[in-house]
């Protein structure tokens, strides 16, 4: 059994859904990250970077900090998602690099200077907008040659990614600029453990659909 430390931001999407995508049961840790919870001693010593996700996996006692490698353990624990071979391995793994250093950080703070400190500092806003929109544009190409992220195959670079993409509204970014992205977003979305998966914790949460 997995205990999973979460709360619902996109990196604890990440790994709410490949739980449910894998179909392992887990014992959901809520840890509200509104009233600090992610600094308490006993969560620190789980996840030393004060961040969540992470896990406990009693199967085996491995416990894990950081929603990359925690995606890349479920995929090789569970046999699921995995490449074919060393060239698909390496292309999912510089997808799932690109989301972990650029698309979530740079779009994190879209989130932080848009989203909850509008006009703090216009400088901030207008150099993350600036940035959201060019790497809404790199995987937008990316989109055009690939049907999902990694290759012709839904996996762990598309978990990684897709819940960033669900906060399209907190980015003010207009899916339609990005046709593929949108067809990609919504074929996702429509997948039921991505349902179940990104209301946890529950919350009554419905993911976000544009244009339908």
């Amino acid at each position: 059994m997995i205990d999973l430390y979460t709360w619902s931001t996109p990196n604890g999407r990440k790994i709410s859904i490949m739980l449910e995508e894998c179909n392992l049961e887990y014992n959901l840790k809520p840890i509200n990250i509104t009233k600090d919870e992610q600094f308490n001693a006993n969560f620190l010593e789980i996840s030393p970077n004060n961040k969540i996700p992470a896990i406990v996996d009693h199967d085996n006692g491995v416990s894990m900090m950081e929603s990359g490698a925690i995606l890349m353990y479920l995929s090789e624990k569970t046999k699921t998602f995995l490449p074919n071979s060393n060239e698909e391995r390496w292309r999912r793994d510089e997808w799932i690099m690109f989301q972990m250093a650029s698309l979530g950080p740079m779009l994190g703070q879209v989130h932080h200077f848009v989203k909850f400190n509008a006009g703090k500092s216009i400088y901030a806003e207008e150099r993350y907008s600036g940035e959201a929109l060019r790497i809404y544009g790199v995987l937008e190409k990316r989109l055009n040659n690939s049907e999902y992220v990694a290759g012709n195959s839904y996996g762990i670079a598309d978990i990684s990614i897709w819940p960033w993409v669900s906060r399209f509204e907190w980015q003010k970014i207009d899916l339609k600029k990005f046709p593929k992205i949108l067809e990609w977003y919504k074929k996702i979305a429509s997948r039921e453990a991505v349902i179940r998966g990104y209301d946890v914790p529950s919350t009554g949460a419905e993911i976000p659909i544009p244009y339908k």
